[in-house]
């Protein structure tokens, strides 16, 4: 009984999130998913036992599609290639990544992200008592730059940089006058991202033990 049902939830996740990409997260429901599935809600509960249950499986089906890195590369690669492999995750489903934000870490597949990330930061020489925090520092970094991204947070909106500072004398918006040419040059979201994940691992590497035990 246990492997039929186990057999279904792959195909509910996938639901969930066609039910997120068409109609938005906050329509994301138990009853939504079962109705695209054709099932009756008290039908999903035999698999899912509450919205948040739903939301959490849907968290690890988001983060089981990165994939692990290959064995031997140094710390820095690795924490690239996951960091890359959110940022394309959230490409495919945008209309769920701020549940990254929202849901603790506790499907398999999130522990296994996150576990990969321990590992890198003993490799880099970081004490263990700080690597949780940085580990924090580090997704939290990566998962809120993407949902910038991809929410539309970085984009122009309904006002270009210029308009935005045409709203507000100038002399109550030093700051952006002093930078209007940076503020109005095209912006390459993919180099800043790469320079920002540069310099974070730049200062998880100033953080490292002064002799590290072998490990690269």
């Amino acid at each position: 009984m246990r492997k039929l049902k186990e057999s279904r939830r792959p195909e509910i996740l996938d639901a969930a999130l066609t039910v997120a990409a068409e109609r938005g997260l906050d329509a994301l429901s138990m009853r939504a998913v079962a109705q695209h599935l054709g099932l009756t809600p008290m039908a999903l509960y035999g698999y899912f036992r509450s919205k948040d249950e739903l939301l959490d499986g849907v968290v690890g089906r988001l983060l089981s599609e990165i994939p692990a890195p290959p064995a031997g590369i140094g710390w820095r690669e690795t924490l690239e290639r996951m960091a890359y492999g959110l940022r394309e995750v959230a490409a495919r489903h945008p209309a769920v990544l701020p549940l990254l934000l929202t849901r603790p870490a506790i499907s398999p597949a999130a522990m296994r992200i996150v576990d990969i990330t321990y590992e890198a930061l003993l490799a880099a020489g970081i004490p263990p008592q700080q690597a949780p925090r940085l580990e924090r520092m580090l997704s939290t970094f990566v998962i809120g730059h993407t949902l910038s991204e991809v929410s539309g947070r970085f984009g122009d909106g309904t006002l270009d940089p210029q308009a935005r500072r045409a709203q507000v004398p100038a002399e109550q918006i030093p700051g952006h006058h002093a930078l209007a040419e940076h503020l109005d040059t095209p912006i390459d979201w993919t180099e800043e991202f790469h320079a920002d994940l540069r310099e974070l691992f730049d200062l998880v590497e100033s953080l490292a033990r002064p002799e590290p035990s072998g490990r690269t």
